[in-house]
């Protein structure tokens, strides 16, 4: 007798996130040519049903609806119902979540549409409960089959809207870029910072990497304290909230509450990777002692619990697990109670308790205690009378002592596939790490997984993949690949020197140009054009928790533009840059990875070159400083690199300082060459 009372289609899917519908008496089909010319043949309504595995609404809607025989008996009957993973598929994904957003005004998931047998939207939202569910469809059901000519109607409607928004238009306006444009910008966006407890005002608060890079630049830059300090209350917040694991390290994806308390515990790879960037970036500018210690727990967590033995990152855990009744139920694997806490930590409990706020304040619910601090290690020591060394050792012994308790609980699910822009995220997360601590491990790891990219996901016709798992390469990459690819090898180049990255780099971007490139907009598609079409072809533009595919490529093309004296790259970036200008004024936070961008256009942007034996020296040297408007280019021999030719010298290392194709003197000396830029340090 079978384990299992049902089995469908997706028994033989990698992605965990199918295989867990895998034995739904639902009759789910993946997304593939197969599958839609199977709702053409029957002429029935598609059910896409998108989410991911980590996703908590996810799973209860699979309780509530998609286990039960007698929902999944509606769903059979009238509809070939298919499940979506929207990381592997992000681009099905961007689609119907555009049709939902119209539809219904806002989004998220798990998203499910009722399309038409040719994909075109008639219907959709997100979580339903059940009754609701079965209602809906069954009246979907009847109007495609009494009035099929008003089902078509809807689609055609919806199906222009999709493809009509987010359009980008060519700008022929060839307007000059300002500093005002920025301030204008930042000024906008202040009324929406929240300048007591970081982050957007209210609630929920999710952390937004991409933002608080631009603002350091930005604060820095124009020697804004107001904006600095927002800054680092948000980081600050974050670090102490409950939204980061104080235990294990890393991040989870947002807090539900306004003060970063509370999390949805799910812990998602890419933010993971860009919050070590951040805070790598924030030490290297302010020197926070802080920030450093969030960025080595943080890839301590990720060399636990998210690294393969090839040097890939999984994707994600999630935010369910089971508790000590056996039931499902989120943050358990996370929370404590204060009956477990005294019994682990004895006589330390009162300080701890203190520390973490195992009081009104870390309370969560059930008696549970999301630990969360409040005061900093040098408030905390005064007030209990000890040194804050002695104290930073019982926090240390503390974490050790819990985590081996939390590793006796029933561990959240972990969804190992690894894709390829996630890896790349937390691969320039490593870098930014090494660049600016110097730590031997963090590079040997970065060197790993760019290797792994480079010898697993790119194919021998020079197009990367976008997921691996088990020792195979699957779907043809995305944009958001490519983008985060580039920009992850073209930081390990300056990180290294070592010419193979930043060539790799290059060759991907001639790549994109060739299959996603869009001559008429003179912006790049979310998709390959040798990938099979949807309803539209989308452009992402907008930045969100991941900057937008765009963007990355447009900094990319402005940096390798300086690398390779290619005026091309450079008109490209520039003209993908006036195509969002207005954007950029109205919603600042939606467009940082373009403001940054923007930053570079206006202000002095440095070419430091570094040529000689001792390079690498050198650039250690160079690293301990915070300069955001520049790239780095070395070598410590001869280099075919346009930036580096005829720059070697045998006799002893020299750095050259150039902005705008002039350089000033060459120095062998660091320091006078770094007094050469108009940055107080």
């Amino acid at each position: 007798m079978p384990e299992h009372k049902f089995t469908n289609s997706l028994i033989k899917e990698t992605s965990p996130y199918l295989l867990q519908h895998a034995h739904n008496p639902v009759d789910w089909h993946a997304w593939n040519k197969e599958t839609l010319a199977l709702a053409k043949k029957e002429n029935k309504l598609l059910l896409i049903s998108i989410g991911y595995s980590s996703c908590h609404w996810c799973h209860v809607m699979e309780h509530e609806s998609f286990e039960n025989e007698d929902v999944a008996a509606v769903m059979n009957k009238y509809f070939i119902s298919i499940k979506v993973d929207r990381e592997e598929r992000p681009d099905i994904d961007q689609v119907y979540m555009n049709a939902i957003q119209l539809i219904t005004g806002r989004g998220g998931w798990p998203l499910n549409c009722v399309a038409l047998p040719d994909g075109r939207p008639i219907w959709g939202g997100t979580y339903f409960p059940k009754d609701n569910w079965v209602n809906a469809l069954e009246q979907l059901a009847k109007l495609y089959e009494e009035t099929p000519e008003k089902a078509t109607e809807y689609a055609e409607k919806l199906t222009e809207g999709v493809k009509n928004s987010d359009l980008v238009t060519f700008n022929a306006k060839k307007e000059a870029f300002t500093t005002v444009d920025i301030d204008k910008s930042v000024k906008e966006w202040k009324q929406y910072m929240d300048l007591d407890l970081g982050g957007r005002r209210g609630a929920p608060k999710f952390p937004m990497p991409n933002n608080y890079q631009f603002l350091l630049n930005y604060a820095v830059r124009s020697g804004n304290d107001e904006i600095l300090n927002y800054v680092n209350t948000s980081l600050t917040k974050m670090a102490y909230g409950g939204i980061y694991d104080q235990i294990g390290g890393g991040f989870s994806r947002y807090s539900v509450d306004a003060k970063w308390h509370v999390p949805h515990f799910e812990k998602m790879l890419y933010d993971n990777g860009q919050l070590v960037s951040l805070y790598a970036e924030a030490y290297q500018a302010t020197k926070n002692e802080l920030y450093k210690k969030t960025v080595y727990h943080t890839l301590e967590f990720i060399e636990r619990e998210l690294t393969t033995k090839e040097g890939a990152f999984y994707s994600s855990l999630d935010a369910d697990s089971f508790n000590a009744e056996g039931k499902l139920e989120e943050g358990a694997f996370y929370v404590w109670t204060q009956n477990d806490l005294k019994t682990i930590l004895g006589k330390d409990y009162d300080l701890f308790a203190d520390y973490y706020n195992v009081n009104s304040y870390g309370l969560w619910e059930h008696e549970n205690y999301v630990l969360i601090r409040k005061n900093s290690d040098a408030e905390i020591a005064k007030k209990h009378a000890i040194s804050i060394a002695e104290l930073e050792n019982k926090v240390v012994s503390w974490q050790k002592s819990l985590l081996k308790e939390r590793a006796k609980k029933e561990r959240p699910r972990l969804d190992d596939k690894s894709l390829t822009s996630w890896n790349a995220l937390m691969l320039k997360g490593y870098v930014d790490a090494y660049t600016v601590f110097n730590e031997p491990r963090f590079l040997e790891a970065a060197i790993k997984n760019a290797t792994f990219i480079y010898t697993k996901q790119l194919q021998e016709e020079g197009n990367l993949n976008h997921s691996y798992k088990n020792g195979k390469s699957i779907i043809n990459a995305y944009l958001e690949d490519y983008a985060t690819v580039i920009d992850a090898y073209i930081s390990l180049y300056e990180a290294t020197f070592n010419e193979t990255w930043l060539n790799m780099a290059k060759q991907l971007t001639d790549y994109t140009f060739d299959h996603f490139f869009d001559v008429e907009s003179s912006m790049f598609y979310f998709t390959s054009n040798q990938d099979a079409n949807l309803i539209a072809r989308k452009m992402e533009i907008e930045d969100n928790v991941m900057p937008a595919s765009n963007s990355i490529m447009a900094n990319n093309l402005f940096k390798l533009s300086h690398y390779y004296s290619n005026s091309y790259y450079l008109k490209v970036s520039e003209q993908m840059l006036l195509n969002v200008k207005d954007k950029t004024q109205q919603y600042g936070s939606g467009y940082s990875n373009w403001l940054q961008l923007l930053s570079n256009f206006v202000g002095d942007y440095y070419e430091i070159a570094i040529s000689g034996k001792d390079a690498l020296n050198q650039l250690k040297e160079i690293n301990q400083h915070y300069i955001p408007n520049k790239l780095i280019a070395g070598s410590t021999k001869k280099s075919l690199i346009p930036l580096m030719e005829d720059r070697f010298n045998e006799n002893g290392t020299l750095i050259y300082i150039c902005v705008d194709g002039a350089c000033q003197l060459p120095e062998n000396n660091t320091k006078k060459a770094l007094s050469q830029l108009k940055i107080k340090f």
